[in-house]
């Protein structure tokens, strides 16, 4: 396939980027942390084994004004949350090989600006706050690149989350969610002859027992995909992703709801040999029940050295 080479040294700046997928991997009552979909083309491909390895950075901004209920109507709680963040992002590939596939490893720190605000409803009194900060990091101790074919490219890895972002049980909007998550992530990417692209990632989340309120955010199912055309350095095409909760969430601060959301828009990659690549996406969320539904737009920027 023309140029498949050099798509696979865009994916070492490619992957790192999906890497900064979710800053939080879980939220609780509804109420989003960050948002997802940061990720698009080269869900498959990982970057070849490198001295210093790839070095990406993400920057992301969603927004809501609207939180919906089992229904997927309004909830009427005056629903109003915009998330700013900064993600970094390193990834180092190595030539040990494990179940025939090369081993890795990596590492993602986010900064979130968010503010937010909401009446939940019977209560008559808005919750309204700001916090900026470093937000959950997440370590990625096990990552696994299979090569299968010259158009198929499949990963597999573990990522952990770890609460070192501020969180405060008085503030509604927080930059941390006060718990650890652990999320296994399977990727893969088919390119035709043509240069059509089909790439998904799917993933599991899940979380230990905020002890702060006694609530366990339930299992989540997210899977992101993109389908897009390549044009010489340009990728361009249509991304998304869904999220449901496989669970409930359960404790003491808890209605039990699970969770749904689905998005879908423009996406679109840049990459020439020996210079760093850039994407852009915008999704719109829809379809929404028991949490949240706006938009989020994002660009990604990374290399490898």
């Amino acid at each position: 396939m023309k140029n498949l080479s050099i798509l696979r040294h865009a994916a070492a700046a490619c992957c790192s980027l999906l890497l900064v997928s979710n800053s939080a991997l879980a939220d609780e009552l509804g109420i989003t942390i960050t948002p997802f979909g940061v990720g698009d083309f080269g869900a498959g491909q990982l970057p070849p084994p490198t001295p210093v390895g790839t070095i990406a950075i993400s920057t992301s901004y969603y927004s809501a004004r609207v939180n919906k209920n089992g229904n997927g109507d309004d909830a009427g709680d005056n629903y109003r949350n915009d998330v700013k963040s900064v993600a970094l992002a390193y990834i180092r590939m190595t030539e040990t090989e494990f179940l025939n596939a090369n081993y890795g490893f990596g590492i993602v720190i986010p900064f979130i600006d968010i503010k937010g605000s909401i009446t939940p409803v019977g209560a008559g009194t808005t919750l309204s706050n700001g916090m900026s900060g470093i937000g959950d990091v997440q370590f990625v101790p096990i990552i696994l690149q299979w090569n299968v074919s010259e158009q198929f490219q499949m990963n597999a890895s573990l990522q952990v989350q770890a609460p070192t972002g501020e969180y405060n049980t008085t503030d509604a909007f927080t930059v941390g969610v006060n718990h650890w998550a652990i999320a296994p992530v399977v990727a893969a990417t088919y390119i035709t002859e043509t240069g059509l692209e089909f790439s998904t990632r799917v993933e599991l989340n899940f979380n230990t027992k905020n002890i702060a309120n006694d609530h366990v955010s339930g299992v989540g199912y997210k899977q992101e995909f993109a389908v897009g055309q390549h044009f010489g350095p340009f990728t361009i095409g249509l991304g998304g992703y869904g999220y449901a909760n496989v669970t409930d969430d359960s404790g003491s601060a808890t209605s039990a709801n699970k969770g749904r959301v689905f998005a879908l828009g423009p996406a679109i990659t840049y990459f020439q040999p020996g210079m760093p690549l850039i994407g852009f996406h915008a999704y719109k969320e829809f379809g929404a029940r028991n949490r949240p539904e706006g938009y989020n737009v994002a660009l990604r920027v990374g290399m490898t050295f």
